[in-house]
């Protein structure tokens, strides 16, 4: 059987500014998305703010005791509601943004494989244009349905947490930063090396279709020469590549999560311990200390949705690039370079 020549893969920058420009040619449905997000976000950080208040009263005998515990209770309530209408409603429009610009980018993609000469599918072979058109159209589609929400959610939600730590009290704000430096060295360490990664799976799945479909095509051929066992070697070895690559990924997670999961301790720790201190000298007062603490503790969902989703979002990067690969393919006989 011929050995193929794949398709181009678009460099990491101009995926990106492709993905950039997907996005900002909705600027409007773009900003309300943000929007009520960021709204949304604001609501939830109420709670703690009226808790904190509630165990400075309770410290300093003030209020009427069971009847400020029921009105912090029904505020709490109503932000919650309101929190998750908010979220709902955020959801939505950003599930609708996201499947705008999942169908734009699928036409485009249609576009650039029609275009392409027949001279250029042939070096390619059938197994690397039929991968990109399903598995990695799929795995795009997936990431931007889930990953990318769930992402922006999350980025919002740090954003306006963290600048709600500076408004309580901006000396409560800098005990939780001591988990940057480990988040930074394991997200360096970890992007480092994912996107090849990524690139290397979606390319091992490209070998093993491609090597069935000429197996399934030239059956005939096959079988008169008596080729059996040499297609059932290379499919073995297509398996056993796919099996590596994924086996490869994997171990980059099983290494990345454990250490952003211990991270998540330091923070917490911190502010409770440091912001005890600063109360106890008057740098701070009891309310502020305590919805400090709620605060970095709500992070702790948002910071792990976003490095969670990591896995997803390169993985949806790395079939983008191989999508966008298609446009950049020579138009005339000229080799493909990747």
């Amino acid at each position: 059987m011929s050995t193929h020549t794949s398709l181009p893969i678009a460099p990491a920058r101009d995926t990106r500014a492709y993905a950039r420009r997907l996005a900002l040619r909705h600027p409007r449905e773009l900003t309300a998305v943000l929007a009520l997000y960021a709204l949304a976000a604001g609501c939830g950080l109420v709670g703690p703010r009226l808790l904190g208040d509630l165990v400075e009263d309770t410290r300093d005998g003030g209020g009427d005791g069971g009847g400020a515990i029921a009105r912090t209770a029904l505020l709490i309530c109503v932000f919650v509601i309101v929190q998750a209408l908010l979220t709902h409603a955020a959801t939505y429009a950003s599930a609708r943004l996201g499947e705008k610009v999942l169908a734009e980018l699928r036409e485009r993609f249609v576009g650039d494989v029609l275009a392409l000469p027949l001279a250029t599918v042939e070096r390619a072979g059938a197994g690397d244009l039929v991968t990109r058109t399903i598995r990695d159209v799929e795995v795009l589609a997936g990431c931007v349905r889930r990953a990318v929400p769930a992402t922006m959610t999350a980025l919002v939600t740090i954003a306006v947490t963290f600048g709600a730590l500076f408004v309580v009290g901006p000396l409560l704000a800098f005990p939780c930063l001591i988990a940057v430096p480990v988040l930074w060295a394991a997200s360096r360490w970890f992007f480092g090396r994912s996107r090849e990664a990524f690139l290397r799976q979606s390319a091992s799945y490209a070998r093993i279709t491609e090597g069935l479909t000429e197996t399934v095509e030239g059956a005939r051929t096959v079988e008169a020469l008596r080729l059996a066992g040499r297609r059932a070697e290379r499919t073995d070895r297509d398996i056993a590549g796919s099996y590596a690559a994924e086996r490869h990924t994997i171990g980059l997670l099983t290494v990345f999560l454990p250490i952003v999961d211990t991270a998540y301790v330091l923070p917490v720790a911190a502010t409770l311990v440091l912001g005890g201190l600063f109360a106890l000298h008057g740098m701070v007062s009891l309310a502020a200390v305590t919805a400090a603490t709620l605060y970095v503790q709500q992070l702790l969902g948002p910071v792990d949705t976003v490095l969670y989703c990591l896995g997803d979002l390169q993985a949806g990067a790395a079939s983008l690039a191989r999508l966008r690969g298609v446009h950049r393919a020579p138009a005339s006989g000229a080799p493909a370079s990747g």
